[in-house]
């Protein structure tokens, strides 16, 4: 049987923001063709988790190494990041006044490639991606997340997503602000972004978004920390009983 293929490997991982200590040694592994989801408490370093993947310049590692399929990601400027395909969609998108939808997307899809892209293949894939996720034709030419809902917000950032076709893709509290409706079209379309060559992180605190995406890994972040992991089952857990009960059971360490 063939040796899962890491894509991402945490060792004792230690983040310090504006001189504050906010991660202290976390561990986790996540294969390709795996989805993991990271829950916990608001202030539980789940965020600062992703921000230092993505190279955020406020949050410095001060011990620990990440790997990214084999490679010191750590020391990779972010636009490397994300040109290797390193993807983070973020919690509370910033707008962009003045940058249309469409020149944002095509400008994306040019730097992640690596070339530029024909005009009619790429509004071609791009119409289709649309009508996947709901999002009408007017879309594309409204400035970027200026003026939008929370529902319109993410469902930029999964057709970014879907669009830029990273090898490993950060969810940060991608339910936040999501109604029912916005939650099933955006669930659905990480669904079919999840695939055997890549691997999905998706971080929230909520249970609602995992009724829709089904990870095959739970991991509980507390004080820095990852303090438990388990399966699909962890997160039902967390909802009917809440976190407190986690600080009560023996802690466990996410697959090294």
């Amino acid at each position: 049987m063939t040796a899962p293929k890491p894509i991402l490997q945490i060792k004792d991982l230690h983040v310090a923001v504006e001189g504050k200590q906010i991660l202290h040694g976390v561990n986790l592994t996540v294969n390709a063709g795996e989805v993991h989801a990271l829950m916990g408490r608001n202030g539980s370093g789940k965020s600062t988790l992703s921000y230092t993947l993505m190279g955020h310049p406020r949050y410095k590692v001060t011990a620990g190494e990440v790997l990214y399929l084999g490679e010191d990601l750590l020391s990779l400027p972010t636009d490397e990041r994300s040109r290797k395909g390193v993807y983070l969609a973020f919690q509370y998108p910033v707008a962009i006044p003045g940058v249309s939808v469409s020149n944002f997307l095509r400008a994306s899809v040019k730097a992640r490639r690596g070339q530029d892209v024909p005009v009619k293949e790429f509004r071609k894939e791009l119409k289709a991606l649309m009508s996947r996720l709901g999002v009408v034709d007017d879309f594309l030419s409204r400035y970027v997340n200026d003026g939008f809902s929370g529902g319109e917000k993410k469902r930029l950032e999964i057709l970014q997503m879907a669009l830029l076709k990273p090898v490993l893709g950060l969810l940060d509290e991608t339910d936040s602000g999501l109604d029912i409706d916005a939650l099933k079209t955006v669930s659905e379309g990480i669904n079919a972004l999840a695939a055997p060559d890549n691997a999905i992180l998706l971080i929230t605190h909520y249970q609602r978004m995992l009724n829709y995406i089904t990870p095959g890994f739970v991991h509980v972040m507390q004080d820095g920390q990852i303090v438990k992991s388990g399966g699909s089952d962890l997160a039902k857990e967390l909802e009917a009983k809440g976190y407190d009960w986690v600080s009560r059971e023996p802690a466990s360490t996410a697959r090294a």
